[in-house]
Order: C-alpha cells, then sequence, then structure tokens
C-alpha cells in the first residue's frame, strides 16, 4: 500500500498536474485518436472484412498514424516541461500537489477537453485515412499522382480493362499479398522519393498468378470457338495502297462435351517453364505433365549448357502479358488508325511519312509534337504544294493523330519506346508464341513442341487489296 501511495503522489499528481495543459492535452488527444484508428484497422484486418489492398496502405498505418502516434506523445511532456519552467520562473510550484478529484473543476475540464478533442480528432482522422485509401485505389492515384507510372497511365484508358482498378489485378487477396503490397508499394515510394528508380520500370515477377486476379473475372475454360480478325494495312507508296489479311484465329477452350480445343485448350493443362531473363522472353525449358502424371520436357536447341532457374507454372499473364498496358508497334497503331481515317489515306506518302517521323528521335513528347507537325508541313509544303493548299486540314489532323500516337507509346523521360515493352500475344512483331512453339524444343524421344501455323490459325487471305471472303461474309 505504502507504494501505491508513493506512486500516487509522487508520480501520478504532478504527471496530472503539470499535465493539465493545452500542448498536452492536444497530444494527448492526437495520440489517443490515431491509437483508435489502428486498432480499428488491425481488428477489420484480422477479421477480413472491409479492408483495402491497396500497396501504399503501409504508408498511412505503418508511417503516417504511427508518427501522429509518437508526435502526440512527444507533445505530452513538452507541454509538462514548458509548464513546469513557467510555473518556475514565477515561484508558482505548490509543495504539495493537488489531489486528482474529478470534482475538482480545472481537472475536469481537462479530462473533458482530452475526450472531446480526442472525439473529434478520431473522427478527422479516421475520415481522412478511409477517403485516402480510397483515393489511392484509384487508377488516377496510381498512374497520375506517381509520375514515373505515366506509360503505364496513358495505356490503362485505352485498354479493355479502363474500368478495373488497379488492385484488382496488381494485388492478390489475403494475408500475404497484403503484406507484400504494403512492403513493395513502401519500397517503391521511397525509391521515387530518392530518384532512384529503374527506366524503364517492367513488371517483371511483381505481378501475383492469374488465380488470384484474372479468374476473378474471366473463365479461360469458356469456349470461345473460333474468332475472326480483319487486319488492314497501307503501304508505303504515294497512293497509301489498302491491303486486308484475314485470319481464323483457333481460340478454342472447352465445349459442351467437355472437351478442349484452340488456343485455350491446348494450355489448360500444367506447364511449366524456365525463362532466363526477366520479361520472360527466353524460354529454353518447358515442362508439359501429362494426363498419367509424368512430365515431358522440352529443351530449346539454342540452350547452352545445363538450365537452371525458377520453374514457373504458365498461367494467363504469360501470352495476355499486356492486358491493360498494351503499347503499339508505330506500323500497328498508324494502320488501325489510318484505318479509322485518320491520317487521311488520300494524303500522298501519309503511312511512309509518318513512320519516319513516328521512329524520329525526339527529347520529349513536346519536342516530338512540334516536330512532327513541322516535319510534316515541310512535306507537303515542298513535295506537294497543291495538297498543302487544297488539304490543309487533313494535314493538320494527321500531325495531331500522329503526334497522339506517338504520346501514348513513347515516354524519353521514362525511356520507354517503341518496343520496350513486349507483348506476347501473336508473334509478329515480339518472340511472343515462337519462345516455345519455334519448333527448336525438343523431348529426349524426339517429340518437339508443334510449331504448325494451322494449330493455332488459318490464313485465309494475306495482304490483299479485296479478299473475296470479306464480300461472301458481308464485310465489304
Amino acid at each position: 500500500m505504502a507504494g501505491l501511495e508513493d506512486l500516487r503522489k509522487n508520480w501520478l499528481r504532478p504527471f496530472f498536474f503539470y499535465g493539465n495543459n493545452r500542448i498536452s492535452l492536444i497530444g494527448g488527444a492526437l495520440t489517443s485518436a490515431s491509437a483508435l484508428v489502428l486498432i480499428g484497422f488491425w481488428v477489420v484486418d484480422i477479421f477480413g472484412h472491409g479492408g483495402s489492398a491497396n500497396p501504399y496502405l503501409g504508408i498511412i498505418f505503418d508511417l503516417v498514424l504511427p508518427g501522429v502516434f509518437i508526435f502526440g506523445l512527444v507533445l505530452i511532456p513538452l507541454g509538462m516541461l514548458l509548464r513546469q519552467r513557467q510555473l518556475k520562473t514565477a515561484g508558482q510550484v505548490p509543495s504539495i500537489y493537488p489531489e486528482i478529484d474529478l470534482r475538482d473543476p480545472v481537472f475536469r475540464h481537462g479530462i473533458d477537453f482530452v475526450i472531446v478533442a480526442t472525439f473529434i480528432n478520431f473522427v478527422i482522422v479516421g475520415t481522412a485515412t478511409y477517403r485516402g485509401v480510397a483515393y489511392m485505389d484509384t487508377p488516377n492515384f496510381c498512374g497520375r499522382t506517381c509520375h514515373v507510372m505515366a506509360p503505364e497511365a496513358s495505356a490503362y484508358p485505352v485498354s479493355n480493362h479502363a474500368g478495373v482498378a488497379c488492385t484488382e489485378c496488381h494485388i492478390a487477396p489475403g494475408i500475404p499479398g497484403f503484406v507484400h503490397a504494403k512492403v513493395n508499394g513502401t519500397k517503391q515510394l521511397m525509391m521515387v522519393m530518392s530518384h532512384n528508380y529503374p527506366t524503364p520500370i517492367m513488371a517483371d515477377d511483381k505481378l501475383p498468378a492469374a488465380k488470384f486476379t484474372c479468374l476473378n473475372c474471366h473463365n479461360p475454360a469458356r469456349y470461345i470457338g473460333d474468332k475472326l480478325l480483319v487486319k488492314t494495312s497501307y503501304g508505303d507508296d504515294e497512293k497509301n495502297s489498302m491491303t486486308r489479311s484475314l485470319i481464323l484465329l483457333h481460340v478454342g477452350g472447352r465445349d459442351n462435351f467437355s472437351r478442349l480445343s484452340g488456343i485455350h485448350g491446348a494450355h489448360m493443362g500444367h506447364i511449366e517453364y524456365i525463362a532466363t531473363d526477366s520479361t520472360h522472353q527466353t524460354i529454353p525449358w518447358v515442362g508439359k505433365t501429362n494426363d498419367d502424371g509424368s512430365v515431358t520436357e522440352f529443351v530449346s536447341t539454342d540452350a547452352k549448357g545445363p538450365i537452371t532457374g525458377k520453374k514457373r507454372v504458365m498461367d494467363c499473364i504469360d501470352c495476355h502479358n499486356r492486358a491493360a498496358h498494351s503499347f503499339d508497334t508505330p506500323e500497328e497503331v498508324l494502320n488501325r488508325d489510318m484505318s479509322q481515317g485518320s491520317p487521311s489515306a488520300s494524303l500522298p506518302f501519309i503511312h511512309k511519312q509518318g513512320l519516319l517521323l513516328l521512329k524520329a528521335d525526339y527529347k520529349s513528347q513536346e519536342d516530338a509534337a512540334s516536330k512532327i507537325g513541322s516535319g510534316l508541313e515541310s512535306f507537303y509544303r515542298s513535295q506537294y504544294p497543291a495538297i498543302w493548299n487544297g488539304q490543309r486540314a487533313q494535314i493538320d489532323q494527321a500531325a495531331k493523330t500522329l503526334s497522339v500516337i506517338y504520346s501514348r507509346n513513347v515516354f524519353p523521360f521514362m525511356k520507354v519506346t517503341w518496343g520496350s515493352h513486349p507483348d506476347n500475344i501473336g508473334h509478329n512483331n515480339y518472340p511472343g508464341c515462337f519462345r516455345c512453339h519455334d519448333g527448336g524444343h525438343n523431348a529426349k524421344g524426339g517429340k518437339s513442341i508443334t510449331n504448325d501455323c494451322s494449330t493455332c490459325h488459318n490464313l485465309i487471305a494475306t495482304d490483299e487489296p479485296n479478299p473475296k471472303q470479306m464480300a461472301d461474309l458481308g464485310l465489304q
């Protein structure tokens, strides 16, 4: 009992006496409010209801709120020290500190202040935290606030996944995914703040497996069957000669009889691979698990020595690796935009000149916009003055379109240029399918991974001005 009485007289009484000042009371309110918000978040996180998987969530709950908590703790002794000095200077330090009594109006006023301030701070901090987390779940924060993500932010709005939040694809569910996201997000923030980030920024192995993300919305087993693709191309001649190619793509899937077919069906088994580069463009080893449980190993003839590395299970994103951030090649995007009317194919050599301007080196996107416009103007002024005088509006529109094409695909400050981000769908512009289906991945028994074109598609027409099949199908 003597020990409790000593604690009350020598510690608790002085603490409450000197702590009854605005600075200490504000510190106590800040500490209490941040502690309540943190505890509330931990409860939600543990029980897994309503929590956010935002990768920057760790910044708030691991850095900001603990910082507010510590700041409040620092204010408490700081206010007490200042009050003690003030009373000493005025000679008002009591020989016996007042009793701790709720009936004391001064003491009760201090307690009331802490309670009210804590409640107000809790509402403010809690609301700000919730709104901050909600904002950080938006593509606007991920792509616009962080300037180094400008390439991805530019490609996202024109992708098929423009309505999907960044966190839906980039963050795996559950505690492991949440912890990884917090650690990785905080690390990325530190890299940006210290200007120590890679250029360009590559996806590498950071994305979670498709079963945690893609399959929440997509069913790879759904039977799609065949899909007709029509590709329009323009020549580099004066008339920008137009041709079309028709491709019947065997997407396949699982039909009503549970039979697997096509591209999706062929890749729905358990397939593993080893890549020797971070972007998985070089794959020297592939392992396919057969129905009887045995594994057939395919080794590339280009492999030198034993193949080592991490075995990865093939899934959707090994082919659909640019699902939401696809960057075009200059040929593809120019052909596509010309087929939609701008640049106008009526402008002589616009395809050839457009490609030359798109592929030129520029210091910045602003520099590109200026030089693309002046380059097109100079060409038509000098080579086709009649076209320049008669089709000025079409030339200006062509310059704007070319500038937009460049601004969506090339970012000099991040060293993102044509081809920086390979797309594994197809095999015309990047290795893609040919990473494995190149005819050079062989098993010990002599079996090879097929490179028969008809397995995946049939070329119905190739670079024909007026394919008869299009007329037969009513497409022209």
